[in-house]
C-alpha cells in the first residue's frame, strides 16, 4: 500500500471543496477530483473509500474547525456582553476568511441524506454546553438552545455572505446586531 502524504490529501481537498461548489455532488466525480488536485483516480481511494465517505469525512472535519475556532477565541471567565461579541465576531471573521470551506459545510448541511450520518460532530456539543453553562450561571436567558443559536449565529451569516455590502456597511450591521442580540438574550 502506498503511504499517504499530507500535501496530496490536502489538494483532493481543495479540489472537492471546489468542485462541489461549482459542480454539486451530482457533477462531482472522482476523476474531476484527481485531475484538479494534480493525483491519479488511484491516490484518491488511498485516502477515501469513495466519494460518499469523502464528503462526510470532510464535513466533519471542517464543521468540527468551524466550532473550534469560535470556542478557541472564548474565555468561559468573560461577561456576557463580550462572550456574545467575541462568538459573534468570530463566526463572521470565520466565514470572510474562509469562503469557500464555510460555503461547503453549509451546502453539505441543508443535504440531509449526506450530513444525517454525520451527527456525532462534537463541536456543536461544546457550542451547546457552552450555552447551557451561560444559562445555568444566568449570563442568557433560558431559551432553547435552537433558538438560541439561530439568534446568535444566523443574523451574522446574512451579514457575512451578503457581498452586495461594502466592507464598512457590513461592520456597521454587525455591529448593530451584536447589540441586538446582546439586548435580546442578556439577563
Amino acid at each position: 500500500m502506498r503511504k499517504k502524504d499530507d500535501e496530496k490529501e490536502k489538494s483532493i481537498k481543495e479540489a472537492v471543496i471546489k468542485l462541489i461548489l461549482q459542480e454539486g455532488f451530482h457533477g462531482t466525480s472522482i476523476s474531476k477530483i484527481a485531475k484538479l488536485a494534480g493525483v491519479s483516480p488511484a491516490t484518491v481511494y488511498i485516502y477515501f473509500e469513495n466519494k460518499e465517505i469523502m464528503l462526510q469525512d470532510i464535513y466533519s472535519e471542517y464543521s468540527e474547525e468551524i466550532f473550534d475556532y469560535l470556542l478557541n477565541r472564548v474565555n468561559r471567565g468573560m461577561e456576557g456582553q463580550q462572550l456574545i461579541e467575541i462568538l459573534v465576531r468570530s463566526y463572521y471573521n470565520y466565514i470572510r476568511e474562509n469562503k469557500e470551506i464555510f460555503s461547503f459545510v453549509e451546502q453539505f448541511s441543508n443535504c440531509p441524506s449526506l450530513s444525517g450520518s454525520c451527527s456525532e460532530i462534537k463541536g456543536i456539543c461544546n457550542i451547546n454546553n457552552l450555552i447551557a453553562e451561560m444559562k445555568n450561571s444566568r449570563i442568557i436567558k433560558d431559551y432553547n438552545n435552537d433558538n438560541l443559536l439561530a439568534i446568535i449565529f444566523y443574523p451574522v451569516k446574512a451579514i457575512a455572505v451578503d457581498n452586495r455590502k461594502s466592507e464598512t456597511e457590513r461592520a456597521d450591521l454587525l455591529r448593530e446586531m451584536i447589540k441586538i442580540i446582546q439586548d435580546a438574550l442578556l439577563i
